[in-house]
């Protein structure tokens, strides 16, 4: 089958919401460079500013926003141009926080991957996603900030999987993607308390990015974002049942007794590899991952479950399930009836 009915991969990314992409089209008609001083420019700019400004009241932010590429870029921009350097991050951050993170400590977390908040007194920059990619297990921040804070330090946090689903957390640094709430591919934004925390490197986006601003991407962010968070009580429902209904045929539900966001659920099928549990599910139209979408492809061990003292045979037949605003009991329905296709072809092979 090549064409995926079931969509449940919305942690990788999801549909762009037809606000966004009207937003996108407007801001296409409005083509003049932002940065340029003709009234063309001035124009665009007048727009691009409309949208930072929505963007921050609907996200209930008071900083500065700074339109960057993506979340990946954000993390970027926010360790290599902090006026603190990277003292500590999670062992369970995303790889476009890993990567900055050579020889940087590693802070203890407990079997649901959740940080001590009491570990972060480090002095510098500390990194921790919110809620995380894999599992959906969400950070206690707010202790975290206090430590961090009170130790002169600054706190960043990945917002990738939660912002514009739930409130922020209380973070100096927050980076996050337009693409996982509705927004477009290749548009997100780095947020920051105060400006003074970053070393400006000239160019646009008032001297913290370089390159003409995405104005059309900027727009369809805003509008996304505006489009309000309402499903997620529906998407906690949703999650809940599939887990209530998976367990008792043999699944078991990553990190179940922590706090989750609603959109993430990490199941294991135990003795079926996730590898081959992907192309089942893929070969009867429904789409899942194993881990984040940058670690998927490569199906290489999680070093999120790792992390959380799960052995590696264990972290190897675990999936992740995630849920969208267009994801409808129908589709909970069709994965439960395709896991028990498959659990039942690993007992019948036993």
């Amino acid at each position: 089958m090549d064409e995926i009915s079931t969509y449940l991969d919305h942690a990788a990314t999801t549909p762009i919401l037809p606000e966004a992409r009207a937003a996108m089209a407007e801001g296409f008609a409005i083509w003049a460079n932002p940065s340029s001083p003709h009234a063309s420019g001035r124009k665009a700019r007048a727009a691009l500013e409309d949208a930072r400004r929505r963007m921050a009241e609907s996200l209930g932010w008071t900083g500065e926003v700074v339109f960057v590429s993506g979340a990946s870029e954000a993390i970027a921009i926010a360790v290599e141009r902090c006026s603190l350097n990277l003292s500590a991050v999670s062992p369970v951050e995303h790889d476009a926080v890993l990567r900055h993170a050579e020889g940087v400590r590693r802070l203890p977390v407990d079997a649901c991957g959740r940080v001590d908040p009491e570990a972060a007194a480090t002095g510098g920059l500390v990194a921790v996603q919110h809620a995380n990619s894999e599992t959906g297990v969400l950070q206690p921040v707010a202790g975290i900030a206090d430590t961090v804070r009170a130790t002169g330090g600054l706190l960043l946090a990945d917002c990738s999987q939660s912002a514009g689903k739930t409130a922020l957390p209380d973070a100096d640094m927050i980076a996050l993607s337009a693409h996982k709430f509705g927004g477009p591919i290749g548009i997100g934004a780095l947020l920051v308390r105060d400006g003074a925390m970053l070393k400006p490197s000239g160019g646009q986006e008032r001297g913290y990015r370089a390159g003409t601003e995405n104005l059309p991407g900027a727009m369809a962010m805003a509008a996304a974002l505006e489009a309000g968070s309402e499903w997620m009580d529906e998407a906690g429902r949703l999650r809940q049942l599939l887990e209530r209904e998976v367990v008792p045929l043999g699944g078991e539900v990553v990190a179940s007794d922590a706090e989750r966001i609603p959109t993430i659920g990490a199941i294991r099928m135990p003795g079926m590899a996730a590898a081959v549990q992907l192309i089942r599910f893929d070969a009867a139209g429904i789409a899942v991952s194993a881990g984040s979408a940058c670690s998927s492809g490569s199906l290489r061990t999680s070093h999120v479950l790792a992390a959380m003292g799960i052995d590696g045979n264990s972290a190897s037949e675990t999936i992740r399930v995630s849920i969208g605003r267009e994801t409808g009991e129908d589709d909970i329905a069709r994965f439960l009836e395709t896991w028990k296709d498959i659990a039942a072809g690993r007992r019948a092979a036993a």
